[in-house]
């Protein structure tokens, strides 16, 4: 498994520094829409941090929060990632491992929005996710 992760991050890194990833530039989309949020969550951008949640993912926020996005997204405690471990494309989902955290993406017309972060594994169990879409 370690070796798979490194091969996935020696590819997104590739690809990033490049410019080109696997053929249909897939992993290299989802990694760089991740990236992107996880900048928006360092710099305490809120508004470009819930522009990046898919639609139910943000609704699903608030409506849990009982909070606009802008204000609900700081307050989930979402842990702040630093590095790319890895992306796993399967259709229009992926899975972006990075230092501290495990995000999931879909894509969308748009481009790829995170459809739940704060995620970590559990033994034989679906992912735990601090916000996730409903």
């Amino acid at each position: 498994m370690r070796a798979l992760r490194s091969g996935l991050l020696a590819v997104a890194l590739l690809g990033a520094s490049a410019g080109c990833g696997n053929t249909d530039g897939r992993e290299d989309a989802a990694a760089r829409a991740a990236s992107r949020f996880a900048a928006s969550l360092r710099a305490k951008d809120a508004v470009r941090g819930c522009a990046a949640l898919a639609p139910g993912t943000r609704d699903e926020l608030e409506h849990s929060s009982e909070l606009p996005c802008a204000r609900a997204l700081p307050e989930a405690g979402l842990p702040l990632a630093h590095q790319l471990r890895g992306v796993d494309v399967y259709g229009r989902q992926a899975r972006v491992v990075t230092d501290r955290d495990t995000l999931f993406l879909s894509s969308f017309p748009g481009g790829w929005k995170v459809t739940a972060a704060g995620c970590t594994p559990r033994p034989e169990k679906p992912y735990q996710c601090r916000i996730k879409g409903g």
